[in-house]
């Protein structure tokens, strides 16, 4: 088989000289020519497209289009030829052209004739000219520089090139590839007999030859043809396979998706019909095997690919196998031998000269140091790498000298989020981000905007304006999510999922990361993040029914693999949990042991100061729990005073509740009312469910502790009572929303006690009855009724 020529690409050629001969209608002329082009540029107009199947179209289209004629029937079939030949369609006309190919000696005068087709160049027309044989051209003419020109051009060429078995192989096939229009020439031409597809056969078989002789020569010489032959290979060059292999490459490169089923079996039907394999096809196996998680397959296929492509180009790429190796190493847990090949390619990119390998490398270690501090800390002190700022601005400098506009809006971003985890200022934050933005819009870097819009989301999350986070969220989800991998996709899906969560919807939460698209969930590591996202949901569901039986199996489900987590933040809420679910189980010393075991770990790696405000959130309502809200008194005031500098708002209002608390504990409810009351209109505009309901529920108490220090039966007595009641009724409602059981049973015992003190003893029994319903509804959650 040749390298470049096909049967579908001889019958673009027969469309292209279709068209040049003026019998394509006007209206057909744009359909017809965005059909041949398509299947000639390598650029697809539909390759960024939102939508997860149309980004495979170009593939499948090459593969049908090589595999049958149907795709020409679909184009021309429903459009009329001319005016003057009524019922007559396009189809037609391109069929009756293609059967006039009916030998092989036509077919090599079709291929002779094509130049036929493109416009003189000045030299010709000169030379004609000064022969007095220029002539006017006639028809449609084609430059030799345009797309069609070059590809008639090429084809010429190549079926030069053919040796004379080449040249034969290839018309069989196109003998094969048009065979099934047969039956349809049969019904609209009478005179069409089942040997028009050569010739000369037919010719011979009308001379006298004898009949069992000619079927068996049709035997010999094009197999099982008017049979339906089903064993014959499939008509694939190599062009088409390269062709295939680097769009393959480039989809899960860009989108990080694997190929879809049907196509992959398609590409390997192709593949074994193919004579030469080429090396690319280990890479393609490679990815698609760390896509899948078959680490082993990854690792020799890596290895077979970096053997073939090494023995022509010396070590002038051997950084990039390196590279894969340490990118792959670490998704299956290897991180010290993923840290060991990343520096070696550090030293290999310097010794080649690569400033994008080096610079990819160096970015990739300040992420990977960021998740797994431990692994490289040594490198800082033996100044390899320097400190984490040192690096990025080190990568900021020569992202922007070698004009890598990525890298540089990525580490911009980085920076930002550097800041923030080290609590700088803010408005530094916000300075890279704006800036990362600015290279973003100039350099037209649509695969960066979820990053981007992550981080904006982020910021705003962290300044309690929850609304424009969501909004950040909604807009990467409706307009960038076609242009950005599919990685991203994920996670601001996970983050909006937790957001539900959060606000107690919790159904709608796990349909958000359901509706993710199934090809792309087909990745391993995908696949495992949503996992364990799905699992924070579930878990926090059982925990807010009391159903601990459950949420027991489930937190030793997540905690299997929490170490092994380069997600910080699910590393975080995987302990968080925990210790909410030991609090729950009434194991306040392992609570304690763990939260003061995740400090120290703070502390030494250098993670984000809002998990440190959280953590000593968590102590003092820790110790509140212990009956010694005093001792939490200092750790609020910290957690305050972090929140405050750092601008963690959603933290800041429930420190704010936490000193509160203890002011209670001392009796000063004015100071705890006031406080309270200032700080809660502020958590409803972030939106926070839960902080908002302990926030009411610390209400209940400074509202009641003021009740008790009036005179019994006074008018002020009563106004306190009531507010009192009003600050339940709000608290209920909210725990309500977060479906907590617990809560709302606690927050019923409290009214009750309220309505027996206000001396209303039938509101109170109804709020022991709904105590009561509670309860039920509490076991019906642990049974699996609701």
């Amino acid at each position: 088989m040749s390298r470049y020529l096909n049967p579908a690409k001889a019958c673009l050629l027969v469309l292209v000289e279709l068209y040049t001969e003026g019998n394509v209608p006007s209206e057909a002329t744009l359909p017809v020519l965005s059909f041949v082009i398509s299947h000639l540029m390598e650029r697809s107009p539909t390759e960024n497209s939102a939508d997860q199947t149309s980004r495979w179209s170009k593939a499948e289209r090459t593969v049908g289009l090589i595999i049958t004629i149907k795709d020409f029937e679909k184009l021309l079939g429903g459009r009329p030829f001319h005016a003057g030949a009524p019922g007559r369609t396009l189809w037609d006309e391109f069929l009756t052209k293609l059967w006039d190919v009916n030998s092989l000696h036509a077919f090599k005068t079709f291929f002779e004739n094509l130049p036929h087709v493109l416009a003189w160049t000045k030299e010709e027309r000169d030379r004609l000219a000064e022969m007095g044989e220029l002539t006017e051209e006639e028809g449609i003419k084609l430059s030799p520089g345009s797309p069609l020109g070059l590809f008639i051009r090429r084809a010429c060429l190549e079926y030069q090139r053919l040796q004379f078995h080449d040249g034969a192989e290839l018309w069989k096939s196109f003998v094969r590839y048009r065979q099934p229009t047969a039956n349809y020439l049969k019904r609209k031409i009478p005179g069409f007999e089942r040997l028009s597809f050569d010739n000369v056969v037919l010719l011979g078989e009308k001379e006298g030859w004898e009949r069992k002789g000619t079927m068996d020569l049709v035997s010999v010489v094009y197999g099982d043809i008017l049979e339906g032959d089903r064993t014959s290979t499939l008509p694939v060059t190599t062009d088409d396979i390269e062709i295939l292999l680097e769009f393959q490459i480039a989809q899960m490169q860009k989108y990080g998706n694997r190929v879809p089923l049907e196509i992959r079996h398609q590409f390997h039907d192709l593949l074994n019909d193919s004579h030469i394999i080429p090396s690319l096809t280990h890479y393609l196996c490679f990815l698609d095997a760390w896509r899948a998680g078959d680490y082993p397959t990854a690792f020799d296929s890596l290895h077979q690919y970096f053997d073939y492509t090494m023995q022509n180009r010396d070590r002038l790429f051997y950084q990039y196998a390196l590279m894969n190796l340490a990118v792959l190493q670490a998704d299956f847990g290897c991180y010290k031998d993923a840290v060991t090949s990343m520096l070696e390619t550090v030293t290999t990119a310097r010794e080649n000269n690569d400033m994008t390998c080096l610079n990819f490398a160096l970015n990739w270690l300040f992420h990977f140091g960021r998740a797994h501090p431990s692994l490289v800390r040594h490198l800082e002190s033996q100044s390899l790498l320097g400190t984490g700022k040192d690096s990025l601005a080190f990568l900021r400098v020569k992202a922007k000298e070698t004009g890598m506009w990525t890298l540089w809006s990525s580490v911009l971003l980085s920076e930002a989020n550097l800041g923030l985890v080290s609590g700088d200022s803010v408005a530094t934050a916000w300075e890279y981000v704006f800036r990362s933005s600015q290279v973003i819009v100039e350099n037209n870097l649509k695969n960066m905007f979820g990053s981007q819009l992550s981080m904006l989301s982020a910021l705003w999350d962290r300044l309690g304006v929850s609304t424009l986070g969501n909004m950040m969220n909604d807009i990467f989800l409706q307009c960038h999510v076609g242009y950005c991998i599919f990685d991203d996709e994920l996670k601001v899906s996970s983050r909006i999922a937790m957001q539900l969560m959060s606000c107690g919807k919790y159904d709608e939460a796990l349909k958000t990361l359901e509706s993710l698209d199934e090809n792309s969930m087909r990745s391993w590591m995908p696949r495992q993040y949503w996992h364990k996202y799905r699992n924070i949901i579930q878990l926090r569901r059982c925990l807010v029914h009391d159903d601990l039986e459950r949420a027991e199996g489930l937190v030793s489900l997540v905690m299997q693999s929490n170490n092994d987590d380069l997600e910080p933040e699910i590393t975080f809420t995987f302990d968080t949990l925990h210790i909410d679910y030991l609090t729950r189980r009434g194991d306040l010393q392992a609570a304690t042991a763990k939260i003061d075991a995740m400090m120290t770990r703070l502390r030494e790696d250098k993670k984000d100061v809002a998990y440190r405000v959280r953590l000593l959130l968590l102590k003092a309502a820790l110790l509140d729990r212990c009956g010694r809200p005093l001792r939490g008194f200092t750790t609020a005031m910290r957690a305050a005073s972090i929140a405050w500098r750092t601008r963690i708002i959603p933290s800041l209002w429930q420190a704010v509740g936490a000193i509160a608390n203890v002011l209670v504990s001392l009796g000063e409810f004015e100071a705890a009312s006031h406080l309270l009351l200032t700080v809660i209109p502020r958590s409803l505009e972030s939106d926070g469910v839960s902080i908002t309901a302990q926030l009411y529920t610390l209400l209940i108490d400074a509202k009641m502790g003021l009740a008790g220090q009036q005179a019994p039966k006074s008018k002020e007595r009563g106004k306190y009572m009531t507010e009192a009641l009003d600050a339940v009724q709000k608290a209920f409602t909210y725990y309500s929303r977060l479906e907590d059981i617990k809560q709302q049973c606690q927050l019923m015992a409290k009214k009750a006690m309220i309505m027996k003190l206000s001396g209303d003893k039938k509101l109170a029994a109804d709020c022991a009855a709904t105590y009561l319903q509670l309860q039920e509804k509490a076991d019906a959650y642990r049974l699996g009724d609701e």
